[in-house]
């Protein structure tokens, strides 16, 4: 995670406001379908072409192949206006990224009316500023301001989701702050968006998590690396993770949405067709 996008998190919660549309057809679309076939992406990725021209972009999104779509903001577009680009491009969106400091803040409430007009499933956190994390209590009192949050959220219809990076993975007093959120947080109300690349760059295995809290991770984050000790960050195909196995796995283990993204990408549409292209690719060889 850049610092350009720890800003960008900043503005989450404003963008979400008065910004809902219309996609019920996500759980539709995706219910009875074989593991991973509607291939998503984190529209993060293409951020700088999002805020030039939002209908364009998700053509383009479109027009590579991609069905599923995760937000990061709506740039100033009408829900009729959102909600008319995703029809036109046959575009489901089941979960948005919302900034944490939402949880607790006086918009929260409009948040979860907007998400559930979207159609989305899932309200998803992306990020925890360095004071959130800074601490084992703090750390406890991230996973019930999860609860508290899910709760609301599922009253509204709604599923609240985490998302890791690396520093979840920081021993704080010889533990692993996302097992703390694992331990801490019910099942019922909070699941787990893993993001393979910052996982593995943090020195764990996404099978071992997968296998351990079945049902947890609901969704996936894509991006490859070129191992150790650089870890740089590739587009699909062009490190060196066997997303084929992490993917049988992740079915397995009730996984239903894979999003490719790239943080920071030379050329953003060229990065999510060659990663949607090396993706598509793995997905046709799952079994059925």
């Amino acid at each position: 995670m850049s610092i350009d996008r720890r800003s960008f998190l900043a503005t989450l919660g404003t963008l979400a406001v008065g910004a809902a549309t219309g996609c019920r057809a996500a759980r539709a679309a995706s219910a009875g379908a074989a593991p991973f076939d509607r291939i998503g992406v984190q529209l993060y990725t293409v951020r700088d072409e999002m805020k030039r021209d939002v209908e364009g972009t998700l053509a383009r999104v479109a027009e590579i192949g991609y069905r599923e779509v995760e937000f990061a903001g709506y740039f100033g577009r009408t829900p009729a206006q959102i909600r008319a680009a995703l029809s036109a491009n046959r575009l489901t969106a089941p979960s948005t990224h919302i900034g944490f400091a939402e949880l607790t803040g006086a918009s929260w409430p409009r948040i979860l009316d907007d998400s559930k007009a979207m159609g989305h499933e899932f309200v998803t956190i992306p990020w925890l500023a360095p004071a959130e994390r800074r601490s084992l209590d703090s750390w406890r009192r991230v996973g019930d301001a999860l609860n508290r949050g899910g709760e609301s959220a599922r009253a509204a219809g709604l599923q609240l989701a985490y998302h890791n990076h690396d520093f979840e993975f920081a021993r704080v007093d010889g533990q692993v702050p996302l097992d703390v959120l694992l331990a801490s947080t019910d099942p019922a109300l909070v699941s787990f968006e893993l993001d393979i690349y910052w996982m593995v760059r943090a020195g764990h295995a996404p099978l071992d998590y997968l296998a351990r809290h079945p049902r947890r991770f609901t969704m996936l984050h894509v991006k490859d690396s070129t191992g150790a000790p650089e870890h740089k960050m590739v587009d699909v195909g062009a490190g060196r993770i066997d997303f084929r196995t992490i993917l049988e796995h992740a079915a397995r283990a009730g996984t239903r949405h894979a999003f490719v993204e790239h943080d920071q990408p030379a050329d953003a549409m060229a990065s999510i067709r060659d990663s949607y292209r090396a993706l598509s690719r793995i997905t046709r060889t799952l079994p059925r």
